[in-house]
């Protein structure tokens, strides 16, 4: 792991830029709506159309990785999204009101394009740095983290560059994304080839094939993955929406209290990923554990409208998100066969940005119902979460791991479904 930690470094880079590039526009939603004139609804879909497109396009981005490379894909991916970010900038710095927005609207779309080959591809690639279990596993734990981190500056950059501009955001992603585009290039070094790929017909046959087979826990991970996505962005847009309206909370202060919850959704990312291993069994029960713990958050919420309570009751829900996170990314690329990795981890990542998606609109009209609603409904789909993750994902590990590389085969039993892993020699 030592002699890739640049390729690392670089990799952990566009999960951190990509979330930076959509999450940053959070804490600055109600000024843009002012700034344009437009409804909460509408400036909700500043982060839903991003979302959609990506949703479309990333198994399209993840089968074409398989075939022609991961880095193949990256590259041009964050090329596109620095053009479309670069787009609803200059948009929102030149133009007004109704043409400044659909244009803006426009430049999402493209940089959505953009990352449904940037961030999706990221994961499989890790997988097919290594071959140790345990090093994918800690190597995906930093790539989660670097993504919850992105959250976690997110509300502080935004609501700083916000205050100094309110259009600054925009501006922001095409230059973060030319630098991770330079780290890919030039720091990445692109795993041989394991397989060739077979033409897109008998891969679709093929990849129906794995479905039947493992669909149960996979299905199950995809939606708890859309889950965590839809409660994170549904939370931080209610939050963003009523620190401004409720209690004349903006700006780089606003921006701190979003971070808190999501700070500490990073740290339990990091220690998640260091501590499930290899274990299968161990990444099941963390994440029902972590889902549970959210469930719990949730429903809380709703009994206090007091800030400070809404705040400190998500954070300890934001542990729960990220103890769940990096035992999801695992047992997902772990558990598919490397032919297949990069498309089935691209319809996982499908799933979560469903979740984004989904989050600021459905928040937006919840609004309207009483506070008490709106965090119980968002604790019965958490709840929903933990009953998916308790019993269709069952992995069940008949030999236990060491440390260091194996070279031998282990049995894996993953929701019902028994399948045989060879380890290669490094």
């Amino acid at each position: 792991m030592k002699d890739k930690k640049w390729d690392l470094a670089a990799l952990a880079s566009i999960p951190l830029i990509m979330t930076l590039g959509n999450s940053a526009l959070i804490p600055i939603l109600p000024q843009i709506g002012k700034k344009l004139g437009v409804s909460t609804f509408q400036v909700s879909m500043l982060i839903t159309v991003y979302a959609v497109v990506a949703i479309i396009l990333i198994p399209i981005a993840g089968y074409l990785s398989d075939r022609f490379g991961r880095k193949a894909i990256i590259i041009p991916s964050l090329a596109i999204a620095a053009i479309g970010g670069a787009i609803s900038g200059f948009a929102a710095w030149f133009m007004t009101d109704g043409a400044a927005y659909w244009t803006i609207i426009g430049g999402r779309l493209l940089q959505g394009i953009g990352a449904a080959g940037a961030f999706p591809i990221v994961i499989p690639l890790v997988g097919d740095m290594f071959d140790d279990e345990k090093e994918v596993s800690a190597s995906l734990g930093i790539v989660e983290t670097s993504n919850t981190f992105g959250k976690v500056l997110s509300p502080i950059i935004g609501a700083a560059l916000g205050a100094w501009l309110w259009y600054s955001p925009f501006l922001m992603i095409p230059a973060l994304c030319i630098i991770s585009l330079l780290l890919v290039i030039f720091l990445v070094r692109t795993p041989k080839k394991h397989k060739e790929v077979p033409p897109l017909r008998q891969f679709l046959r093929s990849l129906k094939e794995v479905m039947v087979e493992k669909g149960r826990w996979l299905y199950a991970i995809f939606a708890v993955g859309c889950i965590c996505m839809f409660v994170i962005f549904g939370v931080l847009f209610y939050l963003s929406e009523i620190l401004e309206s409720k209690y004349g909370i903006d700006g780089i202060t606003k921006g701190f209290v979003l971070a808190i919850p999501l700070a500490m959704l990073c740290l339990s990312s990091f220690v998640s990923g260091k501590i499930i291993g290899s274990h299968k069994s161990r990444m099941k029960w963390i994440g029902f554990i972590g889902l549970v713990i959210l469930t719990a958050a949730l429903f809380t919420m709703g009994f206090s409208k007091s800030i400070y309570y809404v705040v400190g009751v998500f954070t300890v829900g934001g542990i729960g998100i990220g103890a769940t996170l990096p035992c999801l990314d695992t047992l997902i690329t772990e558990g598919v066969e490397k032919e297949h990795r990069g498309t089935i981890t691209s319809l996982f990542s499908s799933m979560r940005f469903i979740g984004v998606s989904l989050g600021p609109p459905i928040i937006s009209l919840l609004l309207n119902t009483s506070h008490f609603v709106l965090f119980s409904i968002l604790a019965g789909v958490a709840a929903v979460g933990a009953l998916l993750t308790l019993f269709a994902i069952k992995p069940k590990q008949n030999e236990g791991t060491g440390s260091g590389k194996n070279t031998g085969s282990k049995h894996y039993r993953l929701g019902g479904k028994s399948f045989i892993r060879i380890k290669r020699k490094a």
